[in-house]
């Protein structure tokens, strides 16, 4: 299936904030209005949708930051997200395949994604792309911080 993609829009919210809530994060068009603005306003990152005829059925979040330790920058898949009446049809290999061609355009030397353990399907998506599970050697440390 051939799903154009585009740059996601204050238009998209009500299918974002659905898509958000299908990846596991329910949330409210407010939210999503406000984290929106600031993914617009941020150079470093884009929204990447997949539209079918005018319709959101798909995103993907990248953002990119320099690395210190070599030179070049680092691309980050924050977020992937296929409706789940569009899955199985090629739309969120072609958004990883936009996010990262972008990647390569800001000078990525490398792109990394992260996804919970529980999302098994997702890995195996992932390592047909040609991404690597490196949490043998690798660990991830995440500290909340409370808001108020």
């Amino acid at each position: 299936m051939d799903i154009p993609l585009r740059p996601v829009r204050h238009r998209d919210v009500p299918a974002l904030t659905a898509l958000l809530g299908q990846l596991g994060y329910p949330t409210t068009e407010t939210s999503v209005r406000e984290r929106l603005d600031l993914w617009l306003d941020e150079p470093c990152s884009w929204l990447i949708g997949a539209d079918d005829d005018g319709a959101l059925v798909g995103v993907a979040a990248l953002h990119v930051l320099p690395l210190l330790e070599r030179t070049g920058r680092m691309g980050r898949l924050v977020a992937l997200v296929v409706d789940q009446r569009y899955r199985g049809r090629g739309v969120g290999r072609s958004l990883v395949t936009a996010a990262e061609e972008q990647a390569r355009a800001a000078g990525c030397v490398k792109m990394e994604v992260t996804s919970s353990r529980t999302r098994t399907r997702t890995h195996e998506f992932y390592k047909l792309l040609g991404y690597e599970d490196i949490c043998s050697s690798s660990a991830r440390f995440v500290k909340p911080f409370t808001t108020g």
